[in-house]
């Protein structure tokens, strides 16, 4: 529709790569800088030196599309097959039981496993109490979650939770005077000082802003003007980056692990540097030579090499 009408999108959550759209600027991350770098941090010695693999997701598109990237990478670095197990419940899921025991066998075979979960909403909460009901514990079985953060927390009980992980480029507990100040702002706003802020939040904060700085250099809110000034931009994140609209229309951003706390927000165990996402996953055989690349005069998304286009900005 966008790429119909000519319109802008600007997306700030993290979703599943392999698209790259001349209308759209995506805000947040790829599994290039998110499930990639993750899952390698599962597999270090910090992060518990895991060598087997649940891949545990809800029935749709960014589980499973995430998944056979993950599953890609793995097997890369040498993880067989036989050591990553799959699968899919529907939306709102909330009979745990058969699910959580098939996790607990397979994470009896004598390695370390991991979860890496594309759970979706609420089927969280009873996923995780069922984990605490059969005794599977972080120290045994840590669950990295994507889609879980600090919104997801509010208002439940987080006991069961409470040591498990999640991968965000942003948390609300970075400890920054710019990220207070994002903090302070956002309370101020919603005139609620239990409200909390997010890794999407993050995201569109920096997208608007882009966007205010690409009208003021363009001169005007002309897409086709507005959508070539939007590379290059930059913005000082609250989480301490200066973060960069790249020509692939996405952002560097960098990958953070977070323990769950009991109040329902995260301890940073891990923070990598500012990661340049790739659109289309160097782990997938399909996208070899794949080109993201809207800068001027060179437009190509998904093709194996840059095309001239005819596109300018007098247009």
């Amino acid at each position: 529709m966008f790429e119909e009408l000519n319109g802008l999108l600007f997306y700030p959550l993290e979703y599943e790569g392999e698209e790259a759209s001349y209308n759209i600027f995506y805000g947040s991350s790829v599994p290039d800088n998110k499930a990639i770098p993750a899952t390698a941090f599962l597999m270090s010695k910090d992060g518990g030196g895991a060598q087997r693999f649940v891949l545990e997701g809800t029935d749709y598109v960014y589980p499973r599309t995430s998944n056979k990237i993950i599953r890609a990478y793995l097997k890369s670095v040498g993880v067989k097959d036989d050591d990553i197990m799959e699968n899919y419940t529907p939306f709102g899921f909330s009979d745990w039981q058969t699910e959580v025991a098939a996790i607990k066998k397979f994470g009896s075979a004598g390695k370390r496993t991991a979860v890496i979960s594309t759970i979706n909403g609420d089927a969280n909460v009873p996923f995780y109490k069922e984990l605490g009901n059969q005794g599977v514990k972080a120290s045994d079985i840590p669950v990295i979650a994507f889609s879980v953060g600090e919104e997801e927390l509010a208002g439940i009980d987080t006991k069961p939770l409470v040591g498990h992980l999640t991968a965000w480029s942003y948390f609300q507990s970075v400890d920054n005077p710019d990220n207070k100040a994002f903090i302070a702002k956002w309370h101020a706003y919603t005139k609620n000082p239990k409200r909390v802020t997010n890794d999407p939040m993050e995201s569109a904060y920096i997208l608007f802003n882009m966007w205010v700085q690409a009208v003021e250099q363009a001169g005007t809110a002309d897409v086709d003007a507005v959508r070539q000034a939007m590379i290059g931009q930059k913005v000082k994140s609250p989480s301490g980056f200066e973060v960069v609209m790249g020509p692939n229309h996405h952002m560097a951003k960098p990958v953070m692990i977070g323990e769950i706390q009991a109040n329902g927000q995260f301890a940073i165990v891990y923070q990598s540097k500012a990661l340049p996402p790739k659109a289309w996953s160097p782990y997938v055989e399909a996208n070899k030579g794949k080109v993201a690349d809207w800068s001027y005069p060179w437009v190509c998304g998904g093709c194996t090499a840059p095309r001239y286009s005819q596109v300018s900005l007098a247009q």
